[in-house]
């Protein structure tokens, strides 16, 4: 799995068409638009390889969480984002996988707000200018 995180002052989306996956979440009043205020936003990427790792989802919330205790945030912005290259996984598991992670970090009592998985959307984000803003990571 990988992610690209931003440090945000402020992250809004709107979704403007469907995309061209094979997957298309329902949009809901919740789903179609956002905004939110001092939030990480994390656009993340499955792989093939996290398809068998079964520990996958405990490794990924222990590198948020560092983060996390670094920059005391607890609101999140999930986006799919098939870009950052690797050997991407199947469809429904990177589906499957963003709706994990939105429910491990709900039950940690973050705020959790996630793109809908197969749209495109138009997104304004206001990135703060500090060491820890725009972290990359791979995670094994």
């Amino acid at each position: 799995m990988r992610f690209l995180s931003f440090h945000v002052n402020s992250f809004s989306y709107t979704v403007t068409k469907k995309g061209r996956s094979k997957i298309l979440e329902e949009l809901t009043e919740k789903n179609k638009t956002a905004k939110v205020e001092n939030a990480l936003v994390l656009f993340i990427a499955s792989e093939k390889a996290d398809e068998v790792d079964e520990n996958i989802f405990s490794k990924f919330l222990s590198e948020i969480e560092k983060i996390v205790m670094q920059l005391k945030v607890n609101t999140f912005v999930l986006i799919p984002f098939a870009h950052l290259f690797g050997e991407l996984s199947a469809l429904d598991f990177a589906f499957d996988a963003l709706k994990k992670i939105e429910d491990l970090l709900a039950s940690k009592g973050y705020e959790v707000f996630r793109m809908p998985f197969g749209w495109f959307s138009e997104f304004t984000m206001h990135a703060k200018g500090h060491p820890l803003s725009r972290i990359a990571r791979i995670i094994k």
